[in-house]
């Protein structure tokens, strides 16, 4: 039986956040919204890959706050390519509505007013690397799309050769990449 990819995501979320300690009833992936899971996913991996990285955003807060936006930039590159296939189903994610979902998710401490400062970074950032021609940024690019495809099969198909945590580093090291193109 061949399962949607909408549904793929939505048993990933369950089963990612069973492992952050959630309830095992999320596992019901008819009870999820595909965007919702992807939003979800995204900011896992941020948070994943930050650890990774063993970077510090609290400390970053006080040293270098740009750096915040760097991470949304990052959770939103895995945002694009996680929802990418669902366009297949009809399904069209909302980049706006997800940026801000994202920022609170990642730093839900931080004021409005520093939020919208790092949604709106976060997207110059995005836009950036989205459209960048130079062939580092496009290897960047596919990087990560091979890696977040990697992701969702690792952690949707039985078959699948290698487990979903076994593609955390990558998302650790794509991050790295990224906070050492913006910090030069």
């Amino acid at each position: 039986m061949k399962i949607s990819y909408s549904r793929r995501l939505n048993l990933l979320y369950g089963l990612c956040l069973v492992d952050t300690g959630g309830d095992a009833s999320t596992l019901d992936i008819e009870q999820h919204d595909p965007q919702e899971s992807a939003t979800f996913l995204a900011c896992y991996l941020t948070f994943k890959a930050i650890q990774q990285a063993e970077r510090s955003p609290a400390d970053e807060r006080i040293e270098n706050f740009d750096m915040l936006s760097v991470y949304q930039a990052f959770a939103m590159l895995v945002y694009a390519y996680i929802t990418l296939p669902l366009g297949e189903e009809d399904i069209t994610p909302d980049l706006d509505e997800a940026a801000v979902t994202i920022a609170k998710s990642l730093f839900p401490e931080l004021s409005a007013e520093e939020l919208a400062e790092i949604v709106e970074s976060g997207m110059h950032k995005f836009q950036l690397i989205g459209g960048a021609e130079q062939e580092h940024w496009m290897t960047y690019r596919e990087d990560l799309d091979k890696t977040v495809v990697a992701f969702v099969v690792a952690g949707t198909d039985e078959s699948a050769p290698f487990e979903k945590d076994d593609v955390i580093p990558l998302f650790g090291s794509l991050l790295s990449m990224l906070c050492e193109a913006f910090s030069s």
